[in-house]
């Protein structure tokens, strides 16, 4: 029963019923399909911007479509002059210490922000004109310290942000890669790293997500302002400029102006692709391509002879290329490219010469799709090719990734995924959890204004599929999957009355809108050469004719019997790594080591991948043995110390430093006999996942204790939805209520004491007492439907709805995990998580060099590099939990959903590994089913559950020497108490 306390709680849910049930008011019109924007008026010089025909909702900010959408209906112009402000004059700053005026690298009196968290500096300071400004800023990036992304900035105006892509605008640092690119002792060239090279330089601020051709505009009306810039990332500024717009011709503008003289006579330029001048991100990277056409040919070793394609898709990221006309005129330029990451989907490029677009052709030329390596040349539609003006001498070429010609699409897009929603959420309401398919609908009575939203929604897609067809160049799976999505709601129009049996089908089509945005901004693009050649010369063979195809098929065939990655075959000449993870991690792992550790130490390392762990017991056996094993799951380390066969990593001098680097809590799980038996190397966390439409809509409140959340089960029932457990995780309730699951000598459990059998009741109750779901096949699965919108999970959950939920961006945050308020007033929030580890074979004869390895391995910048690069290469589905804190917190989290996690990790604390612990999980979940599923009283089924653990703990210590047959204590195995949150993590919690 539920405790009379909370009758009132099942009475205000069951007014909220009646009122969802209720039938809506009538459906407002859809808003029709954006059209393209027209382009502003010369003296304007702004960019056609395609604004949303949805209007913002009351509350959000409007998009920056919509702002220049508005002041160019105002009939605001572009400015007519500039306004210098100097940084070393600001009205006001976060922080004295952290931004201050001095001198950095040649200038005197600059604002130098050194970032330690978020800060901000204020100017004041007047207009002269109303009128539409770019923000210029001179500055330069700080480098030698642990920053490698773009500065990013959240620019307010007089205390408000006038459009949405206002919070977080940027500046990038320019990077090289290191040169020459050496080879290692297998004859594998080694990925270069890359160095910051960023010197001063007046770049104006774009969007960070790239979604605008152009860098922003902001409206700034005749008078005083304040300006604040706001960041994280260390960078100083000599001066701010607001700034016109330079306006950007068209080609036919601009070739007009060209000298007319005759053709210039000069060879036709090749330049390597992956032989750049420079970068502005480090997710960059260089490809080894097998091609036979690909130069330098790759001849059954790892070559880098491309640049970019999957490491390439990112907003804004340029590569920019150096070199010499050998005359003045016009050229046309050419390259050898592969485009062939989504199937007839084009890729969009800003091509700048000498740092500028030549004209207004270039601000998002597209790369068409094809399954191979092709020539393009950059060409008219038409077919003849664009012509650059360029005099004798040294210039730049660069290509920069740009989404502005997918942004109203996906603007769109958006608009009608929140349309569905809204019909899905109602319907819901009106249906139920279960549907009744003999009750019969008359959907203009029950649900007035229906159908005609639903079709004015498939006229919508039908609209929305043609200009994606136009945007493209031809059709792909973003219009096809359109075009079937209106007809299969035109299919659902022709029999409304059976439109609620089919909620479902509206659920799918909105998850898969989502999916559409993902594969609109993915904009790959792999380079192998540029030609600049003369308007009339003659450009390359960029194909591999059919002989080279079927001579370096065969080639690539007989390499293809290398035996070089065998387990079996080990090197004693070099560190042997088996980690067990995928094949994607491990060709990762011995790229980092090659790159860095390698050339820095001097020690070869080889990384194998080990497909079991059971490897590692048979290798033994068989005399073949790692040096080092990755990626083991938290119990193995003491399963194999208790046989000997690891290396106490505390007898290592500088341990201690290591220890400090981690949370006390993961290191219990570890500590076995006095010592510690492997490093944490991947941390999970457990916190609170809910959905915010679902709990605005129905009045609740993110729960912080578990008494919050029995006070908003009967709301989530009566609305037949429910709350989520994993009824397989249970440390938490112990630990919350003051329990440790071992006594302090590790001889027996501790879940025998009063506040253990509250814990267990308090765990039981919810499942019982309460009706939480005991069977939930997929959490997941109905977090985005909507039937189960709030629960506790764990890393997985994160990654998956990042990956493959986009439909629910914005619509789903993360909290704490609920806790048990102690009596101070306090709220304990314990919970454990599951941890990989990295463990040192004691029979290995390098025993130093591995430590040496690991303590690089989990070092900040060596694991922020891995995290960032595996993110780079395979999306955001490999988002890389480090347990290394400040590694952490430079990785790609969104910063709000950063601090909830820094903040759960105060309260980590995993379970400790004691011979024979493995009862002790399984004896818990046994008794969790006596209670819950049967009908055996908690105190009980628990009671059993504390004899059958002891028994078998007191079976294994004898077994391994830790007392005699009489229970008699023969050497110590005592437990760690972890009692206060981890204060080590304060310094990373805002």
């Amino acid at each position: 029963m539920v405790p009379s306390t909370r009758w009132l709680k099942y009475i205000g849910s069951f007014a909220l019923l009646a009122s969802l049930i209720a039938p809506p008011a009538a459906a407002q019109s859809v808003p029709a399909a954006p059209t393209a924007a027209t382009a502003a008026a010369p003296d304007n010089g702004r960019t056609a911007i395609a604004a949303s025909a949805d209007p913002a909702l009351p509350g959000v900010e409007p998009s920056y479509a919509e702002a220049a959408a508005g002041w160019e209906k105002q009939g605001i112009r572009n400015a007519s002059s500039t306004v210098t402000v100097r940084a070393d004059q600001p009205s006001g700053v976060s922080d004295p210490a952290q931004l201050a005026v001095g001198d950095y690298d040649g200038k005197s009196r600059v604002l130098v922000w050194k970032a330690a968290g978020k800060g901000w500096v204020e100017y004041k300071f007047d207009v002269p004109e109303s009128a539409l400004y770019e923000i210029r800023l001179a500055y330069r990036p700080l480098t030698g310290s642990s920053a490698s992304g773009p500065v990013l900035l959240e620019v307010t105006v007089d205390g408000d942000r006038p459009f949405a892509e206002s919070s977080s605008t940027a500046l990038y640092r320019t990077w090289q890669d290191v040169r020459p690119i050496v080879t290692n002792s297998d004859g594998d060239q080694i990925r270069p790293r890359s160095k910051d090279v960023s010197t001063w330089g007046t770049r104006a601020l774009l969007d960070s997500s790239g979604a605008y051709a152009e860098p922003l505009q902001w409206h700034f009306a005749k008078g005083s302002h304040t300006l604040r810039l706001a960041g994280a990332e260390p960078v100083a500024i000599e001066q701010i400029q607001l700034a016109p717009r330079e306006r950007i011709a068209s080609y036919e503008e601009v070739s007009a102006s060209y000298p007319k003289s005759p053709p210039a006579q000069a060879p036709t330029l090749t330049i390597q692709a992956e032989e750049f001048e420079s970068k502005n991100d480090t997710a960059i990277k260089l490809f080894s391509d097998r091609n036979p056409r690909t130069v330098p040919r790759a001849k059954g070793r790892i070559t880098y002879n491309t640049v970019g394609g999957i490491r390439w898709v990112e907003q804004n990221q340029e590569i920019t290329w150096s070199f010499e006309a050998p005359a003045d005129g016009a050229y046309k330029i050419g390259f050898r490219a592969l485009q062939n990451t989504v199937s007839q989907k084009t890729s969009f490029r800003t091509v700048r010469i000498d740092g500028k677009v030549p004209f207004r052709e270039f601000l998002a030329y597209g790369f068409p799709y094809s399954a191979s390596w092709k020539g393009r040349v950059l060409e008219q539609p038409d077919g003849k090719p664009y012509l650059v003006y360029l005099t004798k001498g040294k210039h730049t070429l660069s290509l920069a990734v740009n989404h502005a010609p997918v942004e109203p699409v996906i603007s769109e897009i958006e608009s009608i995924s929140r349309t569905l929603d809204a019909i899905d959420w109602d319907l819901r309401s009106l249906v139920g959890a279960v549907v009744d398919r003999n009750r019969t609908w008359n959907m203009e009575q029950d649900f007035p204004g229906l159908t005609d939203k639903l079709a004015k929604t498939a006229e919508q897609m039908e609209q929305l599929a043609a200009q994606a067809v136009q945007v493209n160049g031809n059709k792909d799976s973003i219009s096809q999957g359109l075009d079937t999505a209106a007809k299969d709601i035109r299919s659902l129009l022709r029999k409304p009355e059976e439109i609620p049996y089919n909620v479902k089908e509206i659920s799918a089509m909105r998850d898969k809108f989502g999916t559409f945005i993902e594969t609109l901004l993915k904009q790959s693009l792999q380079l192998d050469e540029i030609y600049i050649a003369p308007g009339d010369g003659a450009l390359p063979a960029m194909e591999a004719s059919l002989w080279s195809r079927a001579w370096g098929g065969l080639a690539n065939f007989f390499y293809s019997f290398d035996s070089r990655d065998s387990i079996t075959k080990l090197d004693d000449s070099k560190l042997n790594v088996w980690v067990q993870r995928g094949r994607d991690y491990v060709d990762q792992l011995q790229q980092l080591a090659d790159e860095r550790f390698t050339p820095d130490t001097g020690i070869q390392v080889k990384v194998n991948l080990m497909a079991n762990p059971e490897l590692l017991l048979m290798s033994n056996a068989a005399g073949v043995q790692p040096d080092i094993a990755l990626g083991l799951t938290q119990d193995l380390p003491v399963d194999l110390a208790i046989r000997g066969s690891l290396h106490n990593l505390a007898g290592f001098s500088d341990f201690p430093q290591m220890y400090q680097n981690f949370s006390p809590g993961s290191w219990l799980p570890l500590f076995y006999d006095e010592g510690y038996y492997g490093v944490p190397e991947t941390q999970s966390f457990q916190v609170l996942f809910y959905r915010e439409d679902i709990l605005k809509k129905l009045g609740i409140a993110v729960p912080q204790t578990w008494e919050d959340v029995y006070d908003i089960l009967p709301t989530l029932q009566q609305n037949y939805m429910n709350f989520y457990v994993n009824p397989s995780q249970f440390s938490q309730f112990f630990y919350q209520n003051n329990v440790e699951l071992y006594e302090p000598d590790g001889l027996k459990t501790a879940l025998d004491q009063p506040e253990a059998f509250k814990a267990f009741k308090q765990w039981t109750d919810l499942f019982n007492t309460y009706a939480i779901e005991r069977e939930v096949p997929s959490f997941y699965q109905h977090f985005r439907d909507g039937t189960i919108p709030i629960g506790i999970s764990d890393y997985n959950m994160y990654v998956q709805l990042a990956a493959a939920a986009p439909e629910l961006n914005d619509r789903w945050k993360i909290a704490l995990m609920p806790g048990v308020r102690q009596k101070d007033g306090t709220i304990a929030r314990w919970a454990g998580g599951g941890q990989r580890t990295g463990v040192v074979f004691e029979k290995s004869n390098k025993k130093e060099q591995a430590w040496q390895f690991l303590k690089w391995w989990l070092s900040a910048d060596v694991q922020q590099q891995y995290g960032a690069d595996m993110e780079a290469v395979n999306g955001v589905a490999f988002r890389w939990n480090t347990s290394n804190v400040e590694a952490f917190t430079r990785l790609p989290w969104k910063r709000e959903d950063a601090q909830v996690i820094l903040t759960q990790w105060k309260w980590y604390k995993d379970i400790p590994n004691v011979p024979g612990g493995y009862f002790l999980e399984r004896e818990t979940n046994n008794a969790w089913i006596r209670t819950v599923v049967g009908t055996t009283n908690y105190r009980a089924s628990l009671e059993q559950a504390v004899r059958d653990i002891n028994r078998e703990l007191r079976r294994k210590q004898q077994e391994f020497g830790f007392v005699d047959q009489e229970g008699n204590r023969l050497k110590p195995l005592d437990v760690p108490v972890i009692a206060r949150p981890w204060e080590g993590i304060d310094r990373y919690v805002e």
